[in-house]
């Protein structure tokens, strides 16, 4: 048994290697903080016939790594999550690059979380612990990768930051697999972040400090191009101090490589001439179809017209065989004419987007869609506004209570779409990663205060190229169809490469035949302001930094063309509020809730009688739910209840209201003298203090140290015993300056 220990800029990586699982072609346990992973690499010793690559990837969660049983009736793991589909696809979309062509024996790389650790990222784990089994194995893959996540703390980029710093403080995941000389694989999505803003006021609205208004301000976290740019640099150099160490400690270990036949490409010079000469312009013809269509029927004519040529019957080509030389035949044409000749196969130049048309809320009973179509890609996005028991329950690893999730994006791809005849199936890996792209797009502008849950549905009725962009750019806007004011729009891009050893074309807004024949996928989506979200795939063995800074150039100028088109129809909406959902619920300041209640429940009948309304008050966390028949009933309600609780008057604690002008019998503390008092409650914005004779003084978080502090509870907490400073009184409000902790 090897145990070898990587030391990294930010973890140690404990590798085991022939200590478990030796029956397997390549094996490795890894272990990280509390963390460990097992990934094993198999391959049958048959070759399929099939022209691709047999490659499975199998990413699973056991119970057991977090000292949990399974939920459910069944007490053991079953499908697959989410969470473990999406890296499954991270880990075969960042290894299938490496493997060599005409290598065709399915393989399987299994990845078992073991141990679990809350802090550590086990997609990052999973594609590590994989590369290094597949790099020890006797398959002939040559190169490691390496995988980071990258995170952005105020102005620092941040190596593999952990799940609380990530989730709590960060405003990137920028997620990037690499050798040790090109980015293989890219996955972005912006974090959007609250902060508070504090307006001077005479009264208090909702949460407040003593005299000051807290104003919650949300903001997208865009990324700009040089920004993005500047972060995948950061990332590829810690890939390639990583590769360089994990090349010195694994090269000495790895097995000699397996003695393989490979696939050879079918091909004949013969017949390749032959459709130069007497099929070129057919050809030419099929590619202007299927710039329409992702089916390649013209295609499959020319392979029956081909088959009827004597000169075929002499020289015994048979149908497989004309098919891929014509598939290579055509992919030779689309490739030169968009390098030689800068033009593409439905006629357009490099950087032009399709024409586009959108039409939004055509479904009656639907809460809002749009119908978004570009080009020959159509998708059929509709938005569904529910409340808080609406929202996804899921389970994540090493957490005991379940998480809920209030946005979702669901895309489904049916084969009619392109004019396939196939039975309509669960989704698979393709539609749950497309909708995670989509969903990663839009949440930056999705409100977090909006307790609301939000289901987004893209039917892709016509598919040729970029259906998940499409999805972005008619969630965004189905979403503002069903009422719910978005913080901006969102639209979304597919760009493509083209490169021919020094040169090089980038497409925009690419269709099926650029994608298929082309050497890169680069999905890009965000804002007038910057990306929130991309995605990137590569063909090649990758792609340099200057390729990628000119196509997200090239991308901005795309997405501000369609967010144009995007405008204008989101000024032509007609939100059916008649259909929209019957309830909100929204929050005031826990002490405002009396003022709803009134003398002997008073206003509140008032209130339910007058709006035709239903009222529910959570007494603790100040919460107001609003149920009524129409939308616009429950409108008005919330704005006679905001007034309500914004005037600007007071309640003692036996319920009597004091008016603005009224006197108070409250205790006079001395300015600038020092008494002892007891932590009563937390907020965001402060610790409330009891001092003598029942009375409550603010500290706010901004006096509690000489130092910026983040949580109020890294300094004190429910029940301390402090001594606090009087900095100021008026009336009620006192504001008070932590002086220490008993």
């Amino acid at each position: 048994m090897h145990k070898i220990e990587i030391q990294l800029e930010d973890k140690t990586e404990i590798y085991h290697i022939d200590y478990v699982a030796k029956q397997a072609n390549g094996a490795v346990l890894l272990r990280q903080g509390k963390a460990v992973v097992l990934a094993t690499v198999t391959k049958d010793d048959e070759m399929v016939e099939e022209d691709f690559l047999p490659l499975t990837v199998q990413y699973i969660e056991k119970s057991y790594s977090a000292g949990a049983i399974p939920q459910g009736f069944v007490k053991r793991e079953t499908k697959p999550g989410d969470f473990e589909t999406l890296t499954s696809r991270i880990v075969d979309r960042s290894l299938r690059p490496l493997f060599p062509k005409g290598y065709a024996y399915p393989t399987q790389i299994t990845i078992l979380v073991l141990s679990s650790d809350p802090e550590v990222d086990f997609q990052v784990m999973a594609l590590n612990s994989a590369s290094v089994a597949l790099f020890l194995s006797d398959i002939p893959v040559n190169e490691l990768v390496c995988g980071i996540r990258v995170g952005k703390v105020g102005e620092e980029l941040v190596a593999n930051p952990s799940s609380s710093k990530l989730n709590g403080e960060s405003s990137l995941d920028l997620f990037v697999s690499g050798t040790k000389e090109q980015l293989l694989m890219i996955e972005m999505r912006a974090i959007s972040t609250i902060d508070t803003e504090y307006l001077m006021s005479d009264y208090m609205l909702d949460a407040s400090v003593g005299g000051m208004d807290i104003i919650p301000i949300q903001k997208v976290n865009e990324l700009q191009n040089e920004e993005l740019v500047k972060s995948l640099e950061f990332a590829l150099n810690y890939i390639k101090n990583a590769t360089k160490k994990y090349q010195e400690n694994f090269m000495p270990l790895k097995k000699e490589d397996a003695i393989l036949e490979y696939k050879n490409e079918k091909y004949n010079e013969a017949l390749y001439i032959y459709i130069d000469e007497f099929y070129k312009d057919d050809v030419k013809d099929a590619i202007n179809a299927m710039a329409k269509s992702e089916r390649g029927i013209e295609l499959k004519r020319i392979v029956n017209r081909i088959l009827e040529d004597d000169i075929a019957k002499e020289q015994e080509w048979d149908s497989e065989l004309i098919s891929k030389v014509l598939d290579k035949y055509k992919k030779s044409i689309v490739r030169e004419q968009i390098l030689k000749e800068k033009r593409r196969a439905d006629g357009r130049g490099l950087e032009d987007v399709r024409p586009i048309s959108i039409e939004t809320n055509i479904l009656p009973s639907v809460h809002g869609s749009c119908l978004f179509t570009r080009g020959e890609t159509q998708a059929l996005v509709t938005t569904t506004i529910g409340g808080e028991q609406d929202a996804q329950m899921y389970n994540v690893l090493a957490q005991k209570t379940p998480l809920h999730e209030k946005f979702m994006v669901h895309y489904n791809f049916p084969g009619f779409s392109v004019g396939e005849a196939s039975p309509l199936r669960a989704p698979g890996r393709r539609e749950l990663g497309h909708g995670n792209l989509a969903k990663r797009a839009i949440a930056p502008t999705i409100d977090k205060q909006d307790n609301s849950t939000i289901r987004v549905v893209s039917e892709i009725l016509e598919s040729n190229g970029s259906s998940s962009m499409a999805t972005v750019c008619g969630g965004s806007l189905s979403i503002r169809a069903a009422g719910v004011e978005t913080l901006k729009l969102v639209a979304g891009v597919a760009m493509g490469l083209i490169i021919e050893e020094e040169e090089y074309a980038i497409l925009t807004d690419i269709m099926g035949l650029e994608d298929h024949d082309g050497d890169m996928d680069f999905k890009v989506a965000g804002t007038r302001d910057g990306i929130t979200a991309l995605q990137m795939d590569i063909k090649l063995g990758g792609v340099s930094m200057n390729i990628i800074r000119e196509a997200l150039t090239q991308a901005e100028k795309a997405r501000n063309h369609i967010l144009d088109i995007m405008e204008e129809a989101d000024k032509k909406i007609v939100v059916n509020r008649d259909i929209l959902p019957s309830s909100e619920i929204f929050t005031v300041h826990p002490s405002k809730i009396a003022d709803i209640i009134g003398q002997a429940g008073k206003t509140i009948r008032e209130i339910i009688e007058k709006f035709d309304v239903a009222i529910d008050l959570d007494r603790d966390k100040g919460e107001v739910k609003i149920t009524a028949d129409n939308k616009q009933k429950i409108e008005d309600a919330k704005e006679h209840i905001k007034k309500i609780t914004s005037n600007n008057s007071k309640r003692n604690s036996s319920g009597n209201r004091y008016e603005k002008n009224e006197k108070r019998d409250v205790p006079k503390f001395d300015k600038d003298r020092i008494y002892e008092a007891e932590v009563k409650r937390i907020t965001d914005f402060g610790a409330f203090v009891e001092l003598a004779q029942g009375v409550d003084g603010l500290i706010h978080i901004s006096k509690l140290s000489d130092k910026r502090v983040k949580r109020v509870e890294d300094v004190v907490n429910i029940g301390d015993r402090v001594k606090v400073k009087v900095l100021n009184q008026k009336g009620h409000k006192i504001e008070l300056l932590l002086v220490e902790k008993i």
